[in-house]
């Protein structure tokens, strides 16, 4: 869907939609496209119309070459901007969201800036980007190095990331420790398919939003009581960074909500939806 300039560049955003119920976005993380979700959305069709999209600049998903003043067009407000246009496109003013990695990311702007159309919101494996760039410590930077090389001035980790095979970078990025990518076999062609310049640009410029305009707008927000006011479901992996390296997730959550916060830990690693299908269904079908 052409998605037109709202003040973040235009973007072409790949969506795929379908199912029974009320409507539910699906937003997936880096270095993903919305494949990551295909071992849910037959089943979740059943009971919801799914939306599920790729991220401006990600999968097959098209972004604008300029990131922008202050990287203002790869923020997650232009990406949470691109889908509400794209749920009022498909007649849903109201909505539920969920979000793996990045997506997570956006699902929270988004419950900030479209407090009437979120109705619940689900985030998957994250603490608030505010949370973690004000708790920066040597576990934190040891278990978020992309993080901080993806964000150097362009374009420095873009000819280097695109200087490895595909295939090599996808295997090191994606496996995790006592994880590995066996729980990827039916979507790694795909996530290396998708790994190309164009991805690699955008990527990176989602990374440099993050401690710039993205940071800004959540200090601006935390510091004037702008919470998520929506009922909010937390999941996170048990063998994953975010509860190892930055504590209690649900009580750190509750600083950035006014309403009800449920959620635990799942077994397995970062890419949960991939890893334990079972559990992030049963999660949902209850929450939802």
């Amino acid at each position: 869907m052409n998605i037109p300039d709202r003040g973040f560049g235009k973007s072409k955003i790949f969506t795929s939609h379908g199912g029974n119920g009320p409507p539910l976005l699906l937003i997936h993380g880096n270095p993903m496209c919305q494949l990551t979700w295909h071992k849910i959305v037959p089943e979740l069709i059943k009971n919801f119309y799914i939306v599920a999209v790729d991220i401006r600049g990600y999968g097959d998903s098209m972004g604008p070459k300029d990131g922008g003043e202050n990287h203002i067009n790869y923020s997650f407000r232009a990406m949470g901007s691109d889908f509400k246009f794209i749920m009022e496109k498909f007649g849903f003013d109201k909505f539920f969201v969920a979000g793996h990695d990045r997506g997570a990311r956006i699902t929270h702007r988004l419950c900030l800036d479209f407090k009437p159309n979120i109705t619940k919101a689900a985030v998957i494996d994250i603490l608030p980007n505010r949370h973690l760039w004000k708790n920066v410590n040597k576990d934190w930077s040891l278990a978020y190095w992309h993080w901080v090389f993806m964000l150097q001035p362009y374009d420095f980790p873009e000819k280097l990331m695109s200087s490895v095979s595909p295939v090599y970078f996808m295997k090191k990025k994606l496996s995790k420790p006592g994880i590995g990518i066996d729980f990827c076999k039916k979507t790694f062609k795909e996530y290396v398919r998708c790994f190309n310049w164009k991805t690699i640009c955008a990527s990176c410029e989602d990374y440099r939003a993050s401690p710039t305009c993205d940071l800004e707008m959540e200090d601006k927000d935390f510091n004037n009581n702008n919470h998520i006011d929506c009922p909010l479901l937390v999941l996170w992996g048990k063998k994953s960074h975010t509860e190892i390296t930055d504590g209690n997730v649900i009580e750190t959550w509750r600083k950035y909500c006014t309403n009800n916060i449920v959620g635990s830990s799942i077994d397995g690693g970062h890419y949960i939806q991939e890893e334990n299908p079972k559990e992030i269904l049963k999660w949902f079908n209850r929450f939802f």
